[in-house]
């Protein structure tokens, strides 16, 4: 670059053209480089107090410098005002307040000068070139590209795009999968960051997106959208499944996904070296692609708990193993693949755990409703499992059940009542005894037997709930994937939950107990303040 700015006219437009097509940037933007360049050596060599500019005309090459001076009445600063006096002799129609251009002769670069004004070149075409870099690559997010590996630092591998550099991190890099200096790699771009070193481009391999790209490469009917990919789950470099329908009901969409003696799969799975894939017909019914996903296990039967969202599927004892999978790996893709929570139980666990809970719900109806055995399980039996349940119901549905009458109906009511009123102040004596304050117990949505679990939880005045977040009220705990009727062991964090997460309240209950529970606070403040005001009278 040294040789540009002593070079004449004709080299000085060959070489920024020159730069600007090896850049694959503007121009205009390698002359302005220029330009800037020229004004930094000139303030060097005239004083950097002078407003010097500098300007290479692109047409023909020819520059100028001049220093631009501000005419005024008396000049204080030389090196950027001019009197009014010498202002007209060089302008004759100069006046107070305008500024006029004071032409300076072409500058001889020495060796320093020369040095510094390629490093101001070097550093504008660079933050041009990142810019052209960024702008090309912001928008083709979630785009299959190849690139050659061009050197690996510290397990990540960083790729040569052609006009960029992206990275595959080791985390989004296929496990056990070497890639060397020179390969040929195919990866999708996952995200492009604008940051001070220049534009970040990271790839990945590992992506789901990266799959469902690969499937529409090889499969025409999905790039032409007949056939959908609606769900992805991968264990990457081991096994993944995909969930596909079709818009077109002549068209089979697990079928066209494999192709014909499975060369479409096949192509996928060579790619991801050698990843197995279950392809799964994608259904709308939850139940149903949660059977299909657990595939190649056979399920006997699919419980949904929309409130907890979890599934629980039974499957026959000689099932179990494959349903989990090695490692639990196919459980836990089928647990992603639905976007809920998956517990395994075999048919023996299953009927173990329905007839403990029908004993046990037998044994409450019998003490709260003073039945006898037979009325509290069929009682059961017809479906109900809560005290609430037998109190609020229509009465003609109790009336309905086989054996009873609207008088029976009515006494049950009443008896449910009776015993939903003794838990209540059963609680309400515990609440006290734990020194739970009456004011807690005034906020709308909090009954007392959550007022027993807040006092245990040493939650027990206004302020101690007032402090408390609402995740930290209410959040639900998450537990581990079911093996056998057994939880894994889950993290502290996820075991801990809110206090009251056993009440399934949602997030709009629990923020406005909260902010019942800070209303004095600011009843506080305006207080204080009223009096600070009486004071100040």
């Amino acid at each position: 670059m040294a040789t540009a700015i002593s070079a004449n006219k004709a080299e000085l437009l060959a070489i920024a053209d020159a730069v600007a097509r090896e850049k694959l940037i503007d121009r205009d933007i390698v002359i302005e480089a220029m330009e800037d360049a020229i004004q930094r050596a000139a303030r060097s060599r005239y004083g950097a107090e002078n407003d010097i500019r500098a300007k290479i005309d692109p047409k023909s090459g020819d520059m100028r410098l001049w220093r631009v001076l501000e005419v005024v009445d008396q000049a204080d600063d030389y090196f950027k005002q001019i009197s009014l006096k010498d202002a007209q002799k060089k302008q004759a129609d100069a006046a107070i307040g305008d500024f006029i251009v004071d032409p300076l002769p072409p500058i001889e670069f020495g060796r320093i000068a020369a040095q510094a004004a390629k490093q101001v070149i070097f550093q504008k075409v660079r933050d041009a070139e990142r810019e052209r870099q960024y702008e090309e690559f912001k928008d083709r997010v979630n785009e299959i590209i190849t690139g050659v590996v061009k050197r690996v630092e510290f397990g990540h591998v960083v790729v040569d795009l052609g006009r960029a550099e992206g990275v595959i991190r080791r985390d989004q890099q296929i496990p056990r999968e070497v890639l060397r200096v020179g390969d040929r790699v195919r990866a999708i771009i996952s995200s492009v960051r604008r940051e001070s070193r220049g534009p970040q481009i990271f790839l990945s391999r590992a992506h789901g997106e990266f799959m469902k790209k690969l499937f529409a490469q090889e499969v025409p009917e999905i790039y032409d959208g007949i056939i959908e990919i609606k769900a992805v789950a991968r264990d990457p470099g081991s096994r993944a499944k995909i969930g596909v329908i079709s818009h077109d009901g002549s068209i089979d969409p697990v079928g066209a996904c494999v192709g014909m003696k499975g060369s479409r799969v096949q192509a996928v799975v060579q790619e991801l070296q050698g990843e197995k894939i279950d392809i799964i017909p994608w259904s709308p019914d939850l139940a149903t692609f949660v059977v299909n996903a657990l595939q190649p296990a056979e399920v006997a039967k699919v419980v949904i708990d929309e409130e907890e969202g979890r599934i629980e599927v039974v499957v026959p004892d000689d099932q179990l193993s494959l349903a989990i999978g090695r490692r639990g790996q196919n459980v836990r893709l089928a647990s992603q693949l639905s976007g809920s929570q998956i517990d395994i139980m075999t048919e023996a666990d299953e009927s173990e755990k329905r007839q403990k809970e029908f004993v046990e719900r037998s044994e409450m109806f019998q003490k709260e409703l003073d039945v006898d055995e037979t009325l509290a399980q069929l009682l059961v039996a017809e479906g109900f499992s809560e005290l609430e349940e037998v109190a609020y119901v229509e009465a003609e549905e109790l009336a309905q059940i086989e054996g009873f009458d609207e008088e029976l109906a009515a006494e049950l009511q009443s008896r449910a009542q009776e015993g939903l009123d003794r838990r209540e102040q059963a609680a309400r004596d515990e609440r006290r005894e734990l020194g739970v304050e009456d004011a807690l117990a005034e906020i709308e949505g909090l009954t007392e037997p959550m007022l027993v679990v807040l006092g245990k939880a040493g939650i027990k005045t206004l302020d101690d709930l007032a402090d408390l977040s609402t995740d930290e009220l209410i959040a639900r705990k998450r537990s581990g994937e079911r093996r056998r009727g057994k939880e894994t062991a889950p993290d502290d964090e996820a075991a801990r939950g809110g206090v009251l997460a056993e009440f399934g309240l949602s997030e709009e209950e629990g923020n406005r107990i909260i902010m019942a529970a800070r209303a004095h606070w600011f009843e506080d403040e305006g207080n204080g303040e009223d009096a600070s005001a009486d004071a100040s009278q």
